[in-house]
């Protein structure tokens, strides 16, 4: 498991404790988890009531404040199994139950073209950013992170590809603090590339849509353009987001074979957290899932994708993350722009006006 290798290079720790999954065992780091978990959600909400939004998220928070406690203390091994636990369990639940925020009702009232284009966008965002990545150094592990995270949908596409392919904790921190730092300057640019470009509402709705990470950047980016733009952009991005379950399935294909030609190993082409994902997607779909309980379903899966980030923050080398920084801004960078040109490609192909 790609959390025991790092931890064990980051933090020595005892076959014992790496195989104990009992609650007195995972309770000290589930514990600490959950601690920098509300240090980041104190911050982000700070920030609401001084600036009147948050201009980092929770995610993100979580990150830096996990890797600044693990940088500024000793960790005891009592830690590990809860951090771990957090890492990796906690991760692929929240994937799971991310799966009940989708529907392919409004993915088929969007109409063939619209699926298809940006389809096609996505698969050559994600050769081409992985190309960038390699080009300025990157390993093969955090060049696909950042090509899922720009490509698809930001920390989410980075949190639920990491396991499969089976990343350093180091390489998650990376992509997601500098896909982060880019996400904020997209919703920052984009409105001005609105006026710049001339795009009409609905054209900079699906620019919007196929540029920014997240759905909440891409509510920010359109809202000073109409709620034609943030309707459009809102279902472009959540058709981007339907992408990351084959994407994660061809990954795990890929990463999931043995040297020697040997067979491919079934659990790692298909996760049960990725299946969980497909079927909860189709349930949703079905509105198999009782309308009160999304919402207490979307705020768990937030919650838990929270507390894995800072697992992960917990289980990071400080120094590991600054020595790659700079490749990492400038390749996500560079992946950005790409996305962006190819967006506009989109718009001018399918004639959307």
């Amino acid at each position: 498991m790609w959390e025991i290798a790092v931890l064990r290079k980051v933090l020595p720790m005892p076959v014992s404790a790496s195989r104990s999954l009992s609650l007195p065992a995972v309770l000290p780091g589930l514990a600490l988890c959950a601690a920098v978990t509300l240090s980041a959600y104190f911050v982000e909400q700070l920030q609401m009531m001084v600036f009147g939004s948050h201009w980092i998220e929770s995610l993100v928070l979580a990150i830096l404040i996990g890797i600044a406690v693990r940088s500024s203390v000793c960790l005891p091994q009592t830690f590990i199994p809860g951090i771990q636990f957090a890492a990796k369990t906690l991760l692929e639940i929240a994937v799971v139950l991310l799966g009940a925020s989708l529907s392919t009702a409004a993915i088929r009232q969007a109409g063939l073209p619209l699926v298809g284009g940006i389809a096609v966008l996505v698969a050559l965002s994600l050769v081409g950013s992985f190309v960038i990545g390699r080009l300025f150094g990157l390993s093969a592990s955090l060049a696909t992170l950042v090509a899922c995270g720009n490509s698809i949908c930001g920390n989410s596409a980075i949190a639920a590809a990491a396991p499969v392919i089976g990343a350093k904790p180091d390489d998650v921190a990376a992509s997601i603090a500098f896909t982060a730092v880019l996400g904020i300057g997209a919703v920052l640019t984009l409105p001005l590339l609105h006026l710049l470009f001339g795009l009409s509402a609905v054209q900079y709705g699906v620019f919007a849509g196929v540029t920014a990470y997240a759905v909440p950047q891409v509510l920010a980016a359109t809202a000073s353009a109409g709620a034609v733009s943030t309707q459009v952009g809102t279902l472009v991005k959540l058709i981007r987001v339907m992408m990351l379950g084959p994407v994660i399935l061809v990954l795990g294909a890929v990463h999931g074979r043995r040297p020697g030609g040997s067979p491919v190993n079934l659990r790692h082409v298909l996760p049960w957290f990725i299946l969980g994902f497909a079927a909860m997607a189709t349930l949703r779909s079905l509105d198999a899932i009782p309308a009160p309980l999304l919402p207490g379903m979307a705020a768990v899966s937030a919650a838990f994708t929270v507390t894995a980030m800072a697992a992960l923050g917990l289980s990071v080398d400080v120094r590991s993350v600054a020595h790659t920084g700079g490749r990492v801004l400038a390749a996500a960078a560079l992946s950005l722009l790409a996305l962006g040109a190819l967006g506009l490609c989109l718009i001018g192909l399918l004639n959307i006006v």
